[in-house]
């Protein structure tokens, strides 16, 4: 079979329309030979023979087998795609409907425009946001860094949940002054449990901008610039110091929360908060996320035994 080469487009910042969709990916067999290309790529050598080969589709499965030695190759191994019999092309519409949201997907509406049923889209939109997570991959953050955290499910009496708070999670996140963001669920505020993270993701050399909270205290001790609004006073900007980019972030993932999905539990709620996170990060380049999420997977051969049927 020969296989199509799918050739993305890139005129203009805008996404790719619904009828450019169907133009690429008409059926599951282009959209298997996409994931095996991107996967593999052109005269993929055998990992039973080692030798360079030409793959041919076998019809009754997601597998290609070896010109030479008959071996199979399941390319949807390791990817959102693996253990599932829904459709090749539903599950690229369902990614291609997560990338040109601003507020996310329900899994009711994966419901009503894929129709499978409600369990199916819950799963696929959940194994989506993995994906979208795992593609968007780690940074070290640079220059000036804004770090705020926030309660997600309700608000507090008195300051921030502490980890028996029912239906409220702590939000922490870190992110580069007109740049990229990284968020981690976090079980509490206090400084042995936020300063990990940043002395994980944010350059030595940053100036980090935060609130007056007091686990922040101990940046300049790390070394860190650390610059200080204090919104008790109700002191929002100093100059260029001031948090208010990743409030901004905070406040359309709430507002996209309460109107697309009403609810996130504690459990799920990272999932939800990476795939915003690649929004955000992709943002300059709108018409990629979607190339990006069909395309890029893990590089390593699978298996053998994880090839089996």
């Amino acid at each position: 079979m020969k296989k199509k080469d799918v050739k993305f487009q890139k005129r203009g910042q805008d996404s790719i329309t619904v009828r450019e969709f169907f133009q690429l990916f008409p059926d599951d067999d282009t959209c298997l030979a996409h994931v095996f290309k991107n996967r593999f790529g052109d005269g993929h050598a055998c990992p039973k023979c080692e030798r360079s080969a030409k793959w041919y589709r076998i019809q009754a499965e997601r597998a290609f087998s070896c010109q030479w030695c008959g071996h199979h190759i399941h390319p949807t191994v390791g990817t959102p795609f693996e253990a599932s019999h829904t459709p090749l092309q539903l599950w690229f519409y369902a990614i291609y409907l997560f990338t040109t949201s601003r507020h996310g997907v329900s899994a009711k509406e994966l419901e009503r425009q894929l129709g499978v049923t409600y369990k199916t889209a819950w799963r696929m939109g959940h194994e989506i946001r993995k994906h979208m997570a795992d593609v968007d991959g780690d940074r070290i953050l640079e220059n000036i860094v804004e770090i705020d955290e926030t309660v997600i499910g309700g608000r507090v009496a008195g300051g921030l949940p502490g980890c028996g708070e029912p239906n409220k999670t702590l939000l922490f996140g870190m992110m580069e002054r007109d740049g990229d963001i990284i968020t981690e669920v976090v079980s509490d505020a206090k400084r042995e449990t936020l300063l990990p993270h940043i002395e994980s993701n944010v350059a030595s050399d940053a100036t980090i901008h935060t609130d007056e909270h007091r686990s922040y205290r101990i940046l300049k001790t790390r070394g860190f610039k650390h610059e200080t609004v204090k919104h008790g006073a109700r002191e929002y900007a100093r100059g260029e110091i001031h948090v208010n980019g990743i409030e901004s972030f905070w406040k359309i993932f709430k507002d996209s929360v309460r109107s697309t999905h009403m609810h996130v539990s504690r459990k799920h709620l990272k999932k939800y908060a990476k795939e915003f996170e690649f929004r955000h990060n992709n943002r300059h380049i709108p018409k990629e996320m979607f190339p990006r999420l069909v395309s890029e997977f893990l590089a390593v051969q699978p298996s053998p035994s994880a090839q089996a049927s």
